[in-house]
């Protein structure tokens, strides 16, 4: 299932937004934007996932190791590895997730049906 420009931009974490681009029964993919100079903390999820940058320089630390990525790079990241990032430049990601992020198309249909409502 292909997603449209009407899915919201959700915050991740202060400077750090994400909106799902689309999702199937077994991927799940979305668009992130990363202000210079923030930071993800370190985290894990099961999801294996592909982090493309699509413009932009950040440092993702993964097992505490930083690998600087810039326009064009990709990296594989398994499931369950801890990683996080630092943000050089303005920075946009595609983020690919096997399986999907099913908390995140939650997150998004909460923040959709509470749009209608106001």
């Amino acid at each position: 299932m292909t997603t449209s420009e009407a899915n919201p931009w959700i915050e991740i974490c202060p400077g750090i937004r994400r909106r799902t681009h689309a999702h199937g029964r077994t991927m799940y993919q979305m668009v992130a934007q990363l202000d210079a100079g923030s930071r993800m903390p370190e985290h894990t999820h099961s999801q294996e996932q592909i982090v493309h940058i699509l413009s932009g320089r950040m440092k993702l630390i993964v097992n505490g190791v930083p690998h600087e990525l810039r326009t064009g790079d990709s990296f594989y990241l398994a499931g369950n590895i801890p990683h996080g990032v630092e943000t050089i430049d303005d920075t946009h990601v595609l983020d690919t997730f096997s399986p999907p992020r099913d908390e995140y198309l939650a997150i998004d249909e909460k923040a959709r049906t509470e749009s209608r409502k106001s």
